[in-house]
């Protein structure tokens, strides 16, 4: 297996990373090996944020269409009694 050594790294973003593998409950060197695991997969989105939201919920409930708001004048609430 191949090694990699990372020079010059801030101080505060190796402090994250431990407090990061503390609190998954592992160590630092294998936290670091899932996050350029991760990184190494270089999986992007393909679409914009509003596709990428509704594939995330794709199937998880609504049965109905919700209609859309544009073109309809959105008025202010009241509190006036």
């Amino acid at each position: 297996m191949a090694q990699l050594v990372v020079r010059n790294l801030e101080d505060d973003v190796k402090e994250k990373l431990q407090r990061r593998a503390k609190k998954q409950g592992c160590s630092l060197e294998e936290l670091v090996r899932d996050i350029l695991r991760a990184a190494a997969v270089n999986k992007r989105p393909t679409g914009g944020l509003g596709t990428e939201v509704a594939a995330l919920f794709r199937g998880k409930g609504l049965d109905f269409d919700i209609p859309e708001l544009r073109g309809y004048t959105l008025k202010p609430p009241t509190f006036d009694k």
